[in-house]
């Protein structure tokens, strides 16, 4: 949520910043509303004042012995009014409100200005994509003919967008999930936390889900919950409402859960395979820091994602983000993209974000400064560290083998149980 100074403060450059995002906001409306409300509340704080005046004026009579009875009339008219004026002062801040909530974060000065992911730009590629000596075979023939992924069982049992993992191939999905939180525990410092899976509408508001997004989520109708997307709402709710001490800064999380999205814009977009799954596997990371840090903290982040990548041994590329292309919450964000033989190009498998004070604000989020006691909004930032259905695809296919065999990266057959090569079963 953006902070209401700015639209009184800075109205005409808040709107140059959010034209950035190709989109239609309500910030002349906004302003007009908070006018309106401020304007109340001048009138309410005078009638108040009388209403005072008029209690010191009504006891005084009273000492002397003097009529009471117009004041007091007038008092009852006076109480009448504000309480009016409370309920209108009530009505405008909820309106406010709604609309705040609608609309997204400012982008960083450093983020390249474009209408969709057309004007991303490279910040980095590691490894080459491989030249194969046969026709390479995209993951979902790869896994049907190891036996490892069954997606006809997947829809019978759930829906399209559902796939079972099998044998070798749940093994291989459980192996990425400890292999990545080990790395990023041991290595990288974040804390590991399991939190719910389901979490309530202020969670989901909290992190910019709700309003919003509110079509793309699970909901359970009897209860005030929702299935979580990613695990960047638990962890980053985590000390939602709290005030925090700068030396407890910064905190680092990290969370393996699956992830449920409806994926409803995006109907005919990688119907085959598991590329875009309604439920998945993802080990996400969460910063909590000072505003000072957050920006090296960014840097940090999108290295701990690439760092398993490397690992695995594959082809990738960091891309910043334009203006055009970044999530709502976002003030500035990274994408790494891996290599898909079958689709001979990068598809995004982690998002890395710094949000800024945005969540904070919607979460009541802060710390107390040190030095002179200040207190003042977090910082937060999430990524995938990293999608884990996404890298298993990608292992498949990148380290295919022309009997239909797939071999296991290196850093990766300790998890397996010292198996190095996935075979029909």
């Amino acid at each position: 949520m953006l902070d209401i100074r700015l639209f009184r403060e800075r109205p005409e450059e808040l709107k140059k910043d959010l034209e950035k995002r190709n989109g239609s906001f309500s910030v002349d409306e906004i302003i007009e509303i908070d006018s309106r409300r401020r304007e109340i509340l001048t009138l309410t704080d005078e009638l108040k004042s009388e209403r005072n005046r008029g209690s010191r004026r009504i006891a005084e009579l009273r000492r002397t012995g003097g009529e009471t009875e117009d004041v007091m009339e007038r008092m009852r008219s006076i109480g009448e009014e504000i309480r009016r004026k409370d309920e209108e002062i009530a009505d405008l801040e909820d309106r406010i409100q709604s609309l705040l909530l609608e609309i997204p974060n400012i982008p960083h000065g450093s983020v390249p200005v474009g209408e969709d992911e057309n004007a991303n730009t490279l910040i980095r590629a590691w490894g080459q994509p491989r030249e194969f000596d046969f026709d390479p075979k995209p993951h979902w023939d790869i896994g049907e003919q190891l036996g490892i992924m069954d997606f006809e069982r997947g829809v019978r049992l759930a829906e399209s967008r559902f796939t079972v993992l099998k044998g070798m191939g749940a093994r291989l999905e459980r192996a990425l999930i400890n292999f990545m939180l080990d790395i990023h525990t041991v290595e990288h410092s974040f804390i590991e936390v399991q939190p719910p899976f389901l979490v309530n509408s202020d969670t989901m508001r909290g992190t910019g889900q709700l309003p919003k997004f509110a079509e793309d989520l699970y909901s359970c109708s009897n209860d005030d919950l929702w299935l979580i997307p990613t695990a960047e709402v638990p962890l980053t709710n985590l000390h939602r409402g709290e005030i925090l001490h700068e030396d407890q800064l910064p905190l680092y999380f990290t969370a393996y859960t699956p992830c449920f999205r409806r994926e409803a814009g995006s109907h005919g977009r990688d119907v085959r395979g598991m590329l875009r799954q309604h439920q998945f596997d993802k080990v996400e990371l969460v910063k909590i820091c000072s505003p000072e840090k957050s920006y090296e903290e960014l840097e940090l982040l999108t290295r701990s994602a690439e760092e398993i990548l490397m690992r695995l041994e594959l082809p990738f590329r960091t891309m910043l983000l334009s203006t055009g292309d970044m999530g709502f919450a976002a003030s500035k964000t990274y994408d790494l993209e891996v290599w898909l033989p079958s689709q001979e190009k990068y598809r995004e498998i982690s998002s890395c974000s710094n949000c800024e004070d945005f969540q904070a604000r919607r979460m009541n989020t802060r710390f107390r400064s040190g030095e002179n006691g200040k207190v003042q909004f977090v910082h937060t930032l999430n990524g995938s560290g990293i999608a884990v259905g996404r890298c298993l695809i990608a292992i498949l296919e990148n380290h295919q083998n022309s009997d239909g065999s797939v071999s296991i990266p290196k850093a990766l057959i300790p998890y397996m149980n010292g198996v190095s090569l996935i075979e029909k079963q």
